[in-house]
């Protein structure tokens, strides 16, 4: 019983350090007004790698070790434990997804911020590939993050127009 309660508290610190990652990553994100579609890119990349390091931490063979025994000694800590991995694993999922639907408007990125007017062209593409995150991505669809993205996307063409017409 003694090893028991040590590994709870083990696991109790685990779960505050875990439940702070968590809480911060649902922060609201105070970025720069101007900031182009290329910053939600690296937002989502940055909080994959984030949580695919925390999951493969929980998957690590100690802590499989100090879970299992644990769940032999009938601990009431785990039900904590695996709604926040469960938490953990779906918001890595989520990160995972949208890294991928949005490496789909990288193609964009360069066209759009390119100090020229000719980015007119790929409007078009661009607005076709956001309608089919929108339609297919489980995560991603939401009203939040499709405004977050037209919204940098519309930053990122002013600021090339900008550009050009004090270059030009």
């Amino acid at each position: 019983t003694e090893l028991t309660e040590k590994l709870e508290e083990v696991v109790m610190i685990w779960t505050k350090q875990i439940r702070q990652v968590l809480v911060e990553s649902e922060q609201i994100r105070r970025e720069a007004d101007d900031v182009g579609p290329s910053v939600e890119l690296e937002h989502w990349k940055s909080r994959m790698s984030s949580f695919n390091s925390l999951l493969d931490e929980i998957k690590s063979s100690r802590v499989k070790k100090i879970i299992s025994i644990l769940q032999a000694a009938r601990s009431k800590t785990l039900k904590q434990w695996k709604e926040l991995d469960g938490r953990i694993t779906i918001a890595a999922n989520e990160a995972k997804d949208n890294v991928r639907y949005l490496y789909t408007l990288d193609k964009f990125f360069g066209p759009l911020a390119n100090t020229s007017p000719v980015m007119m062209e790929h409007i078009p593409s661009l607005m076709s590939t956001v309608f089919m995150i929108y339609c297919t991505s489980p995560y991603y669809n939401t009203s939040e993050h499709m405004t977050s993205l037209f919204l940098k996307i519309t930053n990122q063409m002013i600021n090339t127009c900008k550009t050009y017409l004090y270059e030009g």
